[in-house]
């Protein structure tokens, strides 16, 4: 019920403006429904994002929340970060700003592995500007730059962000909707950078062009193509959810505080 979770949202800019059986409002719930099981004050909690679909999340939500630029979302939240790293800072990016232009920025704050939860709604294309392939397409998926199928292989995000550093990794998908919920909770409770790629729907942009009737068809594609760890891979567009990969790692506030007070302790003894 939404009633359980309205105190976290701006009422007054709601309904949203998402597709109807777009899953973003769904993963939407899923996030705030972690943040209030984790009892986080809103006044210390900032959502940031980008430009795209599911960069439209914070106007919504009822904490400080930061709308920016195309792909710089993680480096308006590692200088958030850096600066008050007390407070519980959150990104939400989908294909573009975190693979596309903000590809960079990624493997940096991965890099970094500064702690910031990260949330990549992943629905294969770029649904706000026209349905263009994204560098999370599939391979031989449909878009208006690929009419006869994407050539191209996507990016394996969270191998990706594995590779440069970050210390948390997991899936979900808008179908698996609870088990978002804990994962969100997971990332949060890691100390370093974490990342939930959450497998969503597109049925305007995505699904019409690939063979999806319904938003109800893509949610049943993710229930059958998705699978946890111990069980085997059927088809070749499974993939696993739960939690991938988590590691430990220096965390970037903490070795600056470090480097900041053995500066300052070797100023004070001259």
């Amino acid at each position: 019920m939404f009633s359980d979770i309205a105190q976290y949202f701006r009422t007054e800019t709601l309904p949203h403006i998402w597709c109807p059986g777009c899953g973003i409002g769904t993963i939407m719930a899923a996030i705030v429904r972690a943040i209030k099981t984790l009892q986080l004050d809103q006044n210390k909690v900032i959502f940031v994002s980008g430009i795209g679909c599911s960069s439209r999340m914070p106007g919504y939500l009822d904490f400080n929340t930061l709308h920016t630029t195309h792909g710089r979302a993680l480096s308006f939240a590692t200088g958030i970060k850096a600066a008050r790293p007390e407070l519980d800072v959150f990104v939400i990016m989908g294909d573009g700003d975190s693979a596309g232009i903000g590809g960079n920025h990624l493997i940096h704050a991965a890099r970094r592995n500064i702690d910031l939860t990260a949330i990549v709604i992943n629905n294969s294309i770029y649904g706000m500007t026209g349905g263009q392939t994204s560098p999370l397409t599939p391979h031989g998926k449909r878009g208006t730059t690929s009419p006869y199928g994407n050539p191209e292989r996507p990016f394996e995000i969270l191998e990706l962000v594995k590779a440069a550093g970050a210390t948390y990794g997991a899936r979900a998908t808008a179908y698996h909707n609870q088990l978002l919920t804990k994962l969100v909770i997971d990332a949060y409770s890691n100390l370093g950078f974490s990342l939930v790629e959450v497998i969503s729907q597109c049925p305007v942009s995505y699904g019409r062009r690939n063979k999806f009737d319904t938003p109800a068809d893509m949610l049943f594609w993710q229930k059958e193509h998705a699978f946890k760890a111990g069980q085997l891979a059927v088809h070749e567009e499974d993939f696993q959810i739960g939690e991938i990969f988590k590691s430990q790692a220096p965390e970037y506030t903490r070795e600056y505080e470090k480097l900041r007070q053995r500066l300052r302790e070797g100023i004070l003894n001259g």
